[in-house]
């Protein structure tokens, strides 16, 4: 396994100071009941233009600097019961780190587990309580390739708010004229009732040491065939390409499950649900609900048959977010957090969690010397799918992490085969 030393370690401070009277940051109802924990992402470029590759760190300082001028929270401290953020103007944490080994070791790993090493270590998925918001790593490749890597507190930022900010560092970095617009007012959507009990939040658990996980590619041409054979085979209209991808390997859970208990067990699937629209684009903070689907038979594991449950279930939700008042949305998201909860508590149910980050832009970041080669996030908890654009064409990546020995049963699966392949082929 590859290890890594750290060059330098510094904490970058904004290139404006943030105004007293942005000094509280107010977390909304949704922030404090998310997941308390830091979000890792990371950015793979094995060619950088000779132009740059002297001062590529400097770059990212100074634009990062910039950036967080418009993203004060970032630079910040959480307060201990999640209620607001000490825009202090601490700085985000920023490492420089040299990995000892090329980065086609890394990327070329057919398990994807490898990337965690371009992380600061026990940090992805963990508390971000007593750490800094964001934690960014520049990792230096023996073949001089590079990685940059973002941890960020999911206390503060979704997915659509991380890939934002994110997209907004990179503009910076190739104009430092660029002027970002994030509001941060999601508390004035979604307040904090007086009468709180701040114990309630979604629990959080960490990732075993125990999961794996690897990345499969779904193209284009394959995920039109899966839309095709649903469509043909059900009433289903206009199946997204995340609907056909997530029925598939939910479908090919099930089959796992059943060839190693011999039965089979119902399950549950999440999916994230972003609120904006009718909640601005530019609101940054939590804005996403759930959405529970549920199957109880095999005959609703068959892929039009899931893919029908699926939207009902989304046109449901839909319908009742948009007569609630927005004040009732967290609320409402905290009850189906823990009927979920209740449900993983009971064993009742295989449970499946699946996210997407598509249509963010994350898989064309350039930060001035061309866009990453890999996208991808360090190993989370077992049966999670996240689901993210390719890095050419209008197929889709899913990460997808699993117990060792349920993967060594899933990664054969042959209808999974025959729509999907392995982003990098096992040699074993």
């Amino acid at each position: 396994m590859a290890s890594s030393t750290i060059i330098s370690r510094k904490m970058i401070k904004l290139l404006s100071p943030t105004p007293p009277s942005l000094r509280c940051h107010k977390l909304s109802f949704m922030d404090h009941i998310n997941f308390h924990l830091h979000s890792p992402y990371a950015f793979f470029y094995p060619k950088i233009p000779q132009n740059y590759s002297s001062k590529i760190s400097q770059i990212l300082e100074n634009s990062l600097s910039k950036v967080l001028s418009f993203y004060y929270p970032l630079a910040g401290k959480i307060n201990n019961n999640y209620t607001y953020v000490d825009c202090n103007d601490t700085g985000a944490e920023y490492l420089n780190v040299r990995i000892d080994c090329p980065m086609s070791q890394i990327i070329n790993d057919p398990y994807n587990d490898a990337v965690g090493v371009v992380f600061p270590q026990d940090l992805p998925w963990s508390s971000s309580l007593n750490r800094s918001p964001l934690v960014v790593q520049l990792s230096h490749f023996d073949c001089g390739g590079i990685a940059v890597s973002a941890c960020t507190s999911h206390t503060i930022f979704d997915g659509h708010s991380l890939s934002k900010f994110i997209n907004d560092w990179a503009s910076t970095a190739r104009n430092m004229d660029f002027k970002p617009s994030p509001q941060f007012n999601a508390s004035t959507f979604f307040p904090l009732p007086s009468e709180t009990n701040l114990s309630s939040t979604l629990p959080t658990k960490h990732p075993s040491k125990r999961h794996v996980s690897r990345m499969y590619n779904f193209s284009s041409s394959n995920l039109t065939r899966l839309k095709d054979m649903v469509t043909k085979e059900s009433h289903v209209k206009n199946p997204t390409r995340i609907e056909v991808a997530s029925a598939l390997v939910h479908k090919c859970g099930v089959t796992m499950s059943m060839e190693k208990s011999g039965m089979f067990k119902p399950t549950l699937m999440t999916h994230a649900m972003n609120l904006r629209p009718p909640i601005p684009l530019n609101t940054m903070g939590n804005a996403v609900c759930i959405i529970l689907t549920t199957t109880v038979t095999e005959d609703e594991v068959k892929l039009p048959n899931f893919v029908a449950k699926l939207q009902k279930d989304k046109q449901q939700l839909r319908d009742k977010l948009k007569d609630m008042k927005k004040d009732m949305m967290p609320l409402y998201t905290l009850e189906l957090g823990k009927n979920a909860m209740n449900i993983i508590e009971k064993d009742t149910h295989d449970v499946y969690v699946c996210s997407g980050m598509t249509n963010t832009g994350l898989h064309k970041i350039d930060f001035g010397w061309g866009e990453p080669v890999r996208v991808t996030l360090a190993t989370s908890n077992k049966n999670n799918f996240i689901f993210m654009d390719e890095q050419s064409g209008d197929g889709l990546n899913v990460l997808i992490t699993l117990t060792k020995d349920y993967m060594l049963k899933f990664q054969s699966n042959k209808e999974l085969l025959e729509f999907a392949s392995p982003v990098v082929e096992s040699t074993k």
